[in-house]
């Protein structure tokens, strides 16, 4: 067979396994079939907790009582005046599309006692390394307050709970947080901030796994191929790259009361916008406030379905929501307050694609409140079939916001990480370091983990698999046409 006739076979090979790999995944196994009767959901329970609320106003006439809030996840733990005693009720307390992560429930209560972070490869018993990369369910609270420096990634392992509450716990460093192929996290009252590239070398995962890892890209945290995560009330700012990135057919995320600020890429959803698998995710952004000091990405979406609902942006230098690759965006009841330039007044944006080709995008904004100019570009044919239901629950006025998000950041102390980085010797500038028209790539060459907690079993195998797999029939491919003189024969179930 000519040279260039075996180049071409070996393109299209390549180019059908990789087309077919890709559509064989565009549903991920945790994704919800029904993303509509999720936003219902959300919907109902704000709902109620608001009439609570105001019929608590009423009667008991008690400002000060913790369930006067209205928000849905504070009140279903703050109400109990024990809490402490009882902190995996926490765990019944999501909302939204991560709503199922589990974290550490049912398991052991993990008390960190050390705030160092000396050894990757074999973490000291008492630290938040050693906690995180057990393989059984664990729930890590924090025997004072403290401050850990990471040297590398904290890689952390499934069914986990990382919970700061009653502790004033700061999370910086080499890394910081990295999720992935994991399920069942839930990160809870932490500051992150300052964190920055870091890696190529060895890094435990489990007790029984340690890989080479290849550099970080500075993320606050990092979730790559995982699921049923929810991050709630944490401080976000500094890091190099993003505060939040959710990548590589994650799903199943909810990110709720956390205070972002000073930043640039604040986050990332979606991997690449030829990556078909992320049409599957799904994630629930409620409650946070998004501060001073910040430009763009809150967030920046590609493919799959974002649910923004009841959050407060009061700044942005660039846009507020972006996305491309016909993502689906419902923003619900949130206030919008542009910048004082008359340029920057629209909350969004689409990228890299003219109109013609966003016109059928379903971007909608329903009781939202605009202020100082601020205007939200929707798209998509009317209100389409797949909001029909959501619809069918109003959305609470954004006016309400300042109740709903009153209590955004880190609970018992500065909610934000203004203060902390001043006290903790943190640095004081922006950032986030790429411009916008960056990819979000990953540095693939590192060691993969597992990760996979003992609970986990039944676990869709590694996204690894695939790309090996076909490597493999290529080679075969192109050794059978050398062999036989250019006649291509190969057994039908070597292609299937």
């Amino acid at each position: 067979m000519p040279p260039v006739t075996s180049i071409f076979l070996f393109c299209f090979i390549t180019s059908f396994f990789s087309l077919i790999s890709a559509t064989l995944n565009l549903t991920l196994p945790h994704q919800q079939p029904f993303p509509e009767s999720v936003v219902q959901d959300v919907q109902r329970r704000v709902n109620e907790s608001i009439a609570r609320r105001q019929i608590l106003e009423t009667t008991v006439r008690d400002s000060s009582n913790k369930c006067l809030t209205g928000n849905p996840i504070d009140d279903c733990w703050q109400c109990d005046s024990n809490w402490a005693k009882n902190r995996q009720r926490l765990a019944d307390c999501a909302i939204g599309f991560g709503q199922g992560a589990m974290g550490g429930k049912n398991g052991q209560i993990y008390v960190v006692t050390d705030s160092s972070d000396r050894d990757t490869v074999n973490p000291t018993p008492g630290t938040l390394r050693h906690a995180v990369v057990q393989e059984e369910p664990l729930w890590i609270v924090f025997a004072a307050d403290m401050v850990i420096k990471l040297k590398h990634e904290l890689i952390v392992n499934s069914y986990k709970t990382i919970d700061g509450r009653g502790a004033n716990v700061h999370i910086t460093g080499g890394g910081c947080i990295t999720l992935q192929y994991v399920s069942n996290v839930i990160i809870h009252n932490v500051h992150i901030y300052n964190c920055v590239p870091s890696g190529n070398t060895n890094i435990r995962s489990s007790p029984t796994h340690v890989g080479y890892r290849g550099k970080s890209d500075g993320d606050g945290i990092s979730i790559f191929g995982s699921r049923n995560i929810w991050v709630d009330h944490c401080a976000l700012s500094h890091c190099t790259d993003g505060l939040i990135d959710a990548i590589m057919g994650s799903t199943a995320i909810t990110i709720s009361n956390s205070y972002f600020s000073h930043h640039d890429d604040v986050m990332l959803l979606g991997h690449d916008d030829k990556y078909l698998p992320d049409s599957g995710m799904q994630v629930t952004i409620a409650f946070n406030h998004f501060g001073e000091g910040l430009v763009q990405r809150m967030p920046r979406i590609r493919r799959g379905y974002v649910h923004v609902v009841n959050n407060d942006f009061t700044e942005w230098q660039m846009y507020a929501i972006g996305g491309s690759a016909s993502p689906t965006i419902n923003s619900q009841g949130n206030r919008y307050t542009a910048p004082d330039d008359p340029n920057l007044k629209e909350v969004t944006k689409r990228e890299d694609t003219d109109t013609g080709k966003w016109n059928d995008w379903n971007w909608r904004s329903d009781g939202d409140v605009m202020v100082n100019g601020a205007f939200f570009v929707p798209s998509g044919q009317g209100i389409s079939t797949q909001y029909v239901k959501a619809y069918s629950v109003d959305p609470k006025s954004a006016l309400l916001i300042d109740q709903l998000t009153k209590n955004a950041g880190v609970l018992g102390g500065p909610r934000d990480n203004s203060m902390s980085m001043s006290s903790k010797g943190g640095i004081t500038g922006g950032g986030g370091g790429h411009a916008e028209s960056t990819s979000g790539d990953v540095d693939m060459f590192g060691m993969i983990f597992s990760g996979t907690g003992a609970s986990s079993a039944g676990s869709s195998p590694s996204p690894t698999t695939t790309p090996i797999l076909l490597s493999f029939l290529i080679i075969l491919t192109l050794y059978i046409i050398t062999k036989q003189g250019g006649q291509l024969s190969i057994p039908l179930f070597l292609l299937l």
